[in-house]
């Protein structure tokens, strides 16, 4: 049955269709938004991913610093109640899902079809055994956890990001697969919750996106806390509950476990959605796009995960404020990522901004690094953090050193994520240095890292002659 034209339908009401089609309805136009059930709206972030996963963090520090505050004579008793922590979680989900719901969605004037959607021809969607049309279509479906099998852990519990939520028991030996930020997260968490955590990374080191002092630094403080590492290496198999580790040096570890986590990357699948009948082409089961985000049918877009580029929640917002600027403006936009940021949220925090120094050396971008840890900032060392650092890169100038931009960086610190949000905004709008020398920052705050950074970088760029010339200017002032 064909029903009315919309200007737009979303196939997926997760992070990156939400965004579209609400962004879309608060301009006036006719929105569709289609997802397989009520239950998952609101996609991986509400569900199975960054509320859930922020909320088990927030409670895990709880715990962490009740265990700090033996220093000071307190005493800590009991055990950790998995199911007053699912309590926890649920309430914050729920709490989130009172604008991530059906009956809001409609609210806000939004069609909302339920069901297993397939597209029909070159503009239109089949669901239910209707036929609606649009102007355009965005392809918000999501990615998948990527899972692997192991030898012998046919009776071992495993876990991924969609199935961790729902555990209900504390595992005594816990191995977490992967050295990305999830595995990370939820290590750390649960080595606080009490398990016994050991991580495997296939790689030389964890976290490969970021500096490797920092993935350096950031391991060490956790295996501070507990956790073990075992780099360059895979689980070969399960033997009588131990874990098979085997380095590429042919070393084997046997690690006791009661649980796997599996944190090893994301995939797609698009194979319900028929995309042949709209001429979508793909290749290696990715939707080939242009750097618009349109498909080969130039009516159909991506946004999400499902553009298999950045898989952040954030990064769909990205994806969004491109579309929804391409479909009203006759300025059309092209996909960018040099002032993308994200942060890892472990304890401490990684944030990330804008280029590293791979990508400069790539570009053939004069910059200079600047590097320090947080031992001449006064809150930091009244939290007891001096062993934060923060790495910027700047553009590289012979005089004007003070209208140097900056190009990107990276912290490790308590709160990283908030500390480093001015110098996102710098990164992203273009803010020159000697507007941080403008700034006077209350004291103490963490923040001031930043200027206290860019003033040494400026004392250090003082030739000889400039110092004469401010020696005569101050003598005949």
């Amino acid at each position: 049955m064909n029903k009315d034209k919309y200007d737009l339908i979303v196939l997926g009401a997760g992070s990156g269709g939400l965004g579209a089609a609400l962004g879309i309805n608060k301009l006036g136009l006719n929105v569709l938004l289609i997802d397989r059930n009520a239950e998952k709206l609101g996609g991986e972030c509400l569900n199975t991913g960054c509320v859930p996963s922020k909320a088990l963090i927030h409670l895990a520090k709880q715990i962490q610093s009740a265990r700090n505050a033996r220093k000071l004579g307190l005493e800590l008793s009991g055990e950790v109640s998995i199911a007053k922590i699912k309590d926890y979680v649920q309430e914050k989900q729920k709490a989130i899902k009172a604008h991530e719901n059906l009956e809001y969605l409609q609210g806000e004037g939004i069609d909302v079809e339920l069901g297993e959607a397939s597209f029909h021809s070159k503009n239109s969607i089949q669901v239910n055994g209707n036929i609606f049309q649009a102007r355009n279509i965005i392809i918000a479906t999501g990615s998948y956890p990527t899972t692997i099998s192991i030898e012998g852990a046919e009776n071992i519990p495993v876990f991924t990001n969609e199935s961790i939520f729902d555990i209900d028991f504390i595992p005594e030996n816990f191995l977490f697969l992967g050295g990305g930020p999830v595995s990370l997260e939820l290590g750390q968490v649960f080595s606080r919750f009490g398990s016994r955590v050991s991580l495997v990374e296939r790689g030389k080191r964890i976290l490969k996106k970021e500096d490797p002092s920092i993935s350096r630094l950031l391991q060490s403080l956790l295996e501070k806390e507990g956790m073990e590492f075992y780099l360059n290496s895979e689980v070969n198999r399960v033997i009588n509950n131990e874990a098979v580790v085997v380095q590429k040096s042919g070393k084997e570890n046997r690690i006791p476990i009661d649980a796997i986590f599996m944190g090893l990357g994301r995939n797609l699948d698009f194979s319900s959605l028929k995309l042949e009948n709209a001429g979508i082409e793909t290749k290696d089961g990715k939707i080939i796009l242009n750097e618009k985000l349109q498909t080969t049918n130039k009516r159909i877009f991506v946004s999400g995960d499902a553009a298999d580029n950045l898989k952040f929640s954030h990064a769909a917002e990205m994806h969004n404020m491109l579309l929804i600027n391409n479909f009203i403006s006759p300025f059309p936009k092209k996909l960018k990522f040099k002032h993308f940021s994200w942060v890892t949220f472990t304890d401490p925090e990684v944030a990330h901004f804008g280029l590293n120094e791979d990508q400069l050396q790539k570009k053939k971008i004069k910059y200079t690094r600047l590097e320090s840890n947080f031992s001449s900032n006064d809150r930091a060392v009244i939290d007891d953090y001096e062993f934060g650092k923060l790495i910027i890169y700047v553009e590289k100038k012979s005089f004007y050193f003070t209208n140097a931009r900056v190009l990107g960086g990276c912290m490790l610190a308590p709160n990283a994520g908030e500390i480093i949000q001015e110098l996102i905004l710098a990164n992203s709008a273009g803010i020159k240095l000697n507007a941080f020398m403008n700034k006077i920052y209350p004291y103490p705050t963490a923040a001031n890292i930043h200027k206290i950074l860019i003033r040494e970088y400026m004392i250090d760029q003082l030739k000889p002659w400039m110092k004469g010339i401010i020696k005569i200017l101050y003598r005949l002032n």
